[in-house]
């Protein structure tokens, strides 16, 4: 609980978030799942944003309609709305999602935006190509906006930056010049709780039965909504040269809602079409977990991303990038591995080979299961209440 002054130790939490629809990602999901626990924990939860949702037994959500002529516009709008919002209510702390300046905490799960520019930027093959997108990007409202309340946001007299990880709050000192204590990292987690064996045993037996997978086929299992982001042409690719190192036994599911057809025409290509299984989205992502063997994620930009988090807490080697602020508790060649790049598809090929071995792969399963603790998402809610009781606290020693 929040540590207390000798009042109360439940506060009035207003978090402030423009969706909460769970399909658009993991930062929609993420916020649910804190402002849940938070409840949970005995504090009165205030979920501010844009989306049409009724309240639940645990949350208040108030709904702020936004309707901008200008679409590119509508999360300035909305945010001006929340300011509004909060202003004419009290509340203990105000946690917001967005750049949010009034808030007391500004938790950018995205990251931070220069850094989404950059690492998209970086996305693009060529010179020219990086340099219309970046001056695209200038000429965007949206961006243009939000970039321009994080400036605020991070500006003197501004909110705590709480930093899912320690390659967010570098981002931070690198863009914007500010550190401890102004940010802090509070390592992201998920709702994710190992399975009994007996459910394991049967998601996978049933998923493989499903899509006529054996029993002993390698199979990698990618998660992302962004195929080119999240490094799904590089996983193809990567198959292209498991084949040529005759090492066929491979079978690759994707999930996510993004277009599938670019991928299956570079699969196709390449000769490995029959190798992949897209799903589109699903909620039974604990399922395919359990029915693959590694997690694969060669992801360009990840500010800490909960599909690999998730595999660990569920036992699953996981390949993923320094890129992804994910890899920060990842034991480089024990719980899994990190490459330097996603363009690294020489790496990525050479390490899904090693863990074609069924002695390695369970060596390094039974150590990346030692990390559930790590990365439950009560433990980030326990490391939030500490810094929402810090902050409540230093306010009554001014107002003394």
């Amino acid at each position: 609980m929040l540590a207390s002054s000798g009042e109360s130790d439940f506060v009035k939490i207003a978090v402030i978030v423009e969706s909460i629809e769970a399909w658009r990602g993991g930062a929609e999901t993420s916020t649910l799942e804190l402002a849940e626990l938070l409840a949970g924990r005995g504090h009165d939860v205030h979920v501010v944003t844009s989306s049409r949702r009724p309240s639940t037994p645990v949350l208040t959500i108030h709904h702020l309609p936004v309707s901008h002529p200008l679409r590119p516009l509508r999360t300035g709008a909305f945010l001006r709305k929340a300011a509004a919002f909060v202003r004419a209510h009290e509340f203990d702390i105000v946690h917001s999602i967005a750049p949010l300046p009034g808030a007391d905490v500004y938790q950018p799960r995205g990251g931070s935006l220069r850094e989404t520019l950059e690492r998209n930027v970086a996305l693009r093959a060529t010179p020219g190509r990086r340099l219309f997108k970046r001056a695209t990007s200038a000429l965007n409202l949206k961006y243009r906006e939000l970039l321009r309340l994080e400036r605020q946001a991070c500006g003197a007299g501004g909110p705590i930056i709480a930093a899912v990880s320690n390659y967010v709050a570098e981002q931070f000192r690198r863009y914007y010049g500010i550190g401890p204590p102004r940010v802090r990292v509070i390592f992201n987690g998920v709702r994710s709780e190992p399975a009994p064996p007996r459910q394991r045993e049967d998601d996978r037996r049933s998923l493989r039965e499903q899509y006529a997978i054996g029993a002993d086929t390698l199979v990698l299992l990618c998660v992302a909504h962004n195929f080119r982001l999240k490094g799904v042409p590089r996983v193809i690719d990567a198959l292209a040269r498991l084949a040529a190192r005759e090492l066929r036994d491979v079978r690759a599911i994707i999930i996510g809602r993004d277009d599938p057809v670019p991928v299956q025409r570079q699969a196709e290509r390449l000769g490995v079409a029959n190798r992949l299984i897209f799903v589109g989205s699903s909620p039974r992502v604990a399922a395919y977990l359990h029915a693959a063997d590694v997690c694969v994620h060669p992801t360009y930009y990840d500010p800490c991303s909960r599909v690999v988090l998730e595999a660990l807490a569920q036992g699953v080697p996981t390949i993923t990038t320094r890129q992804n602020g994910a890899a920060e508790i990842i034991h480089d060649g024990g719980s899994g591995y990190v490459l330097d790049s996603a363009d690294d598809v020489a790496g990525l090929t050479e390490r899904i080979a090693r863990l074609a071995d069924p002695v390695a792969r369970a060596a390094m399963a039974a150590e990346a299961a030692l990390l559930a603790p790590r990365v439950r998402m009560s433990r980030h809610v326990e490391e939030l209440e500490a810094l929402f009781g810090e902050l409540r606290d230093n306010r009554r020693s001014t107002e003394a």
